[in-house]
């Protein structure tokens, strides 16, 4: 009896994680292949890799059983499995190092996977069939738990199968931690808390993918009035401080109107407010002048601005994949819809269904950028779902619960798309028009037919329907019903803000990967359905919280909280912001080759113009919609070039900047660091900072014109490169 033989196994001291005590007939499908995906048999660096290992091939994680049946019962000429024998199947003689296994040894004689192995084949090998009970889902218990560093806690997994039949598949079950500083888990299920904070652990069992939170406060208990009193200017509090106090973490109190100012500029326009417009927004005391100021400054041209590069950033409008013509219409289109506002779901509607010429129609090059369903399918998940389905493209994801079914199925709903080029067979000719058509299937690779066209998750078409394939995917996808569509953008605008999304990163929405405030992401998702997917709205409301107002300075107790939104995480400022900043201050605009004077960085349609500066800053080139294209870790060539490079230093040596012009008007010193300070840093310099410079600088009128000069662009280098300029605080 296998029961029998799993209590002699513990017994006798057997390390292997015990099984269940009472197990169905085998199935190859759902019995055999979780343990060959458990005992790492079918991973890549074993039997799974492309090309197998020593004659032996298996699907990679199992993702095909009818071939992973084939290759251990046919090939070899069956001399892997033994029916008359099982214990003298190689099957089970490898894996135990009864003879010698380049593997290593997996598991034991007589341990679970040993039992579950030699229990098929004795049992005739069945093949998997049709018929088999499928798996449907998993529960993991328990679901949520708070625990304090040190404890140890078991997880139990039961799989849920079509014949309505439930199986604990714990000890099948493959375990992981999102963040081991929080949380680790071993291949047993068993949790130990590390250290305060909170973290996923993800369960997957053949297809499916579950998970539970693990949390545990901060140690130092915090009082009770803190949290009561925190300041609250809508919803979005309510919910932050709910998950604070869960925490133990107390917020750091609200930043001053300055910083505020020059922070919610920055953030929405990728510009820094001027001196006249800080000094006029402190004057003021008005209780609703933040609110105003907002209303404000989403109605700019630079908000309009900033975000058509936010959003032709997702969409790839390059001069890599289109020509001249073609991108400044895909950025034409991008930056009039901003620009009225357009609801994010009619936006994506269009954008998915678009046709026509592309020098009429601007959205429709994202078809020319994406010339395939395969390419289409994974940039377009990745951007409208923050769903990465690259992996199921050769087989079932190894993550996530997608199969290359699912895979197939979807990117067969991009199949109809053709296009005739005007410029002839150049890849990139001046204009093209697209059009669908009534015929076309990309083919699953190892079946070698077309997948019935179905959204994810979703009901697929008819394979004989003759509606065009992207209407009915754009229908499915804008649905107020499809509330990954809304998370999924809710969260892009959310990071902009905060510098990191509630999911992190911020394009990466699996289910593995939940939110570090569930209840916030869930509510914000919902008030924008309600409200039409206004995401002029949504900045407004996000804008307007005391999470976005908060202090960047920590306060007792928060200093480690990266992710719950006690204080304003302190940034690097995104290159192009950088550089429209250096040519805002210094007065001398940048030059890029092919655009007018006076372009800001912030105006590209294309990130192949020309500069230096932005390359080494780490702008994305626009290759793949990912978050990881943007590149915000600082770099030893960016701190070399801030230093010796041409960009700033050309300008505040410039004849035309603002020193020069500082020097000839015969401006004191004191006047010239005051309106630097203003200009650069939104403040005026402190009594300390301004005796510190003066005194090094002097009154500076009776000095020699040139080494006054020159003295003044010294200061002005160290206040552009300085930390406070170059991070959003």
């Amino acid at each position: 009896m296998l029961a029998a033989s799993l209590v002699a196994v513990l017994a006798a001291g057997e390390p292997e994680p015990t099984a269940p005590s009472t197990v169905p007939a085998v199935s190859f499908r759902n019995h055999v292949v979780p343990v060959l995906t458990k005992m790492g048999c079918n991973s890549g660096a074993c039997h799974g890799a492309a090309a197998g290992k020593n004659g032996f091939s298996l699907t990679l994680r199992g993702y095909d059983p009818a071939a992973d049946y084939d290759a251990i019962t046919r090939q070899a000429g069956g001399r892997r499995v033994n029916k008359l024998e099982p214990a003298k199947s190689l099957l089970l003689l490898k894996p135990t190092e009864v003879v010698p296994h380049m593997g290593g040894k997996k598991f034991a004689p007589g341990s679970p996977a040993y039992e579950v192995l030699a229990r098929w084949v004795a049992s005739g090998m069945p093949a998997p069939s049709d018929t088999d009970a499928r798996f449907v889902s998993l529960d993991v218990t328990p679901g949520d738990f708070t625990l304090a560093p040190g404890t140890v806690t078991p997880l139990t997994v039961r799989a849920r199968f079509s014949s309505g039949a439930t199986e604990d598949v714990t000890v099948w079950s493959r375990f992981a931690s999102a963040d081991e500083t929080v949380a680790q888990v071993d291949d047993r299920g068993r949790v130990t808390v590390k250290g305060p904070g909170e973290t996923a652990v993800s369960v997957s069992f053949l297809t499916g993918v579950a998970m539970t939170r693990v949390r545990s406060p901060f140690p130092a208990p915090v009082p009770e009035a803190v949290f009561a009193s925190a300041v609250r200017h809508n919803r979005i509090d309510d919910l932050v401080i709910a998950k604070l106090r869960q925490m133990q973490i107390p917020p750091s109190g609200l930043a001053g109107d300055a910083v505020f100012m020059r922070r919610a500029y920055l953030d929405a326009a990728g510009i820094l407010p001027t001196r006249a417009e800080v000094e006029a927004f402190l004057a003021d005391a008005a209780p609703d002048k933040r609110a105003r100021l907002l209303d404000a400054l989403l109605q700019r041209p630079e908000f309009v601005d900033y975000w058509t590069y936010k959003w032709s950033d997702v969409l790839l409008v390059s001069s890599r994949s289109l020509s001249r013509n073609n991108v400044r219409a895909f950025y034409g289109w991008i930056h009039d819809n901003v620009a009225a506002n357009t609801p994010w779901n009619r936006f994506v509607y269009q954008l998915t269904t678009a046709s026509g010429r592309t020098d009429e129609n601007g959205a429709a090059n994202y078809f020319l950028i994406h010339r395939s369903p395969i390419e289409i399918a994974e940039n377009y998940t990745q951007a409208f779902l923050g769903i990465t389905l690259t992996c199921a493209r050769c087989h079932n994801h190894p993550m996530e619960k997608w199969t290359q079914t699912d895979y197939y199925g979807f990117a067969n709903l991009f199949a109809r798309v053709a296009m005739k080029e005007d410029g002839g067979a150049s890849a990139k000719g001046d204009t093209a028009t697209i059009v669908s058509t009534a015929e076309g299937d990309i083919l699953h690779p190892r079946l070698g037919v077309a997948m019935p066209p179905r959204p994810l998750d979703g009901v697929p078409m008819a394979s004989h329907a003759q509606e065009d394939r992207r209407a009915y995917v754009a229908t499915w996808l804008t649905s107020p019903a499809n509330t990954q569509f809304a998370r999924t953008v809710v969260n892009r605008v959310w990071a902009n803000y905060f510098g990191r999304g509630l999911v992190h990163p911020f394009d990466d929405l699996r289910y593995s990967n939940p939110a570090s405030n569930e209840p916030l992401l869930d509510a914000l998702s919902a008030d924008f359905i309600a409200g039409g997917y206004d995401l002029r709205a949504l900045m407004r409301t996000i804008m307007l919280s005391a999470a976005y107002q908060r202090s960047a300075a920590t306060t007792p107790g928060n200093e480690k909280d990266d992710r719950f939104y006690s204080r304003y995480l302190t940034r690097r400022l995104p290159a192009e912001v950088i550089l429209d900043a250096f040519s805002q201050v210094t007065g001398v605009p940048e030059d890029f080759g092919g655009y007018p004077r006076g372009t800001r960085a912030m105006q590209l349609r294309d990130t192949r113009a020309e500069s230096y500066f932005l390359s080494v800053f780490g702008r994305p080139e626009r290759v793949v919609t990912s978050s990881a294209e943007r590149m915000q870790d600082p770099t030893l060539p960016q701190a070399l070039h801030t230093i010796n490079g041409e960009t700033l230093n050309t300008k505040l040596m410039a004849d035309d900047g603002v020193v020069a012009r500082m020097v000839a008007s015969g401006r004191s010193n004191d006047d010239v660091l005051t309106d630097l300070y203003w200009s650069a840093l939104s403040r005026p310099p402190s009594a300390r900072e301004r005796a510190a410079i003066l005194a090094r600088l002097g009154d500076g009128l009776s000095a020699d014109p040139a080494a006054r000069r020159r003295s003044l662009e010294d200061l002005a280098w160290a206040v552009l490169t300085s930390t406070e300029f170059l991070f959003a605080h």
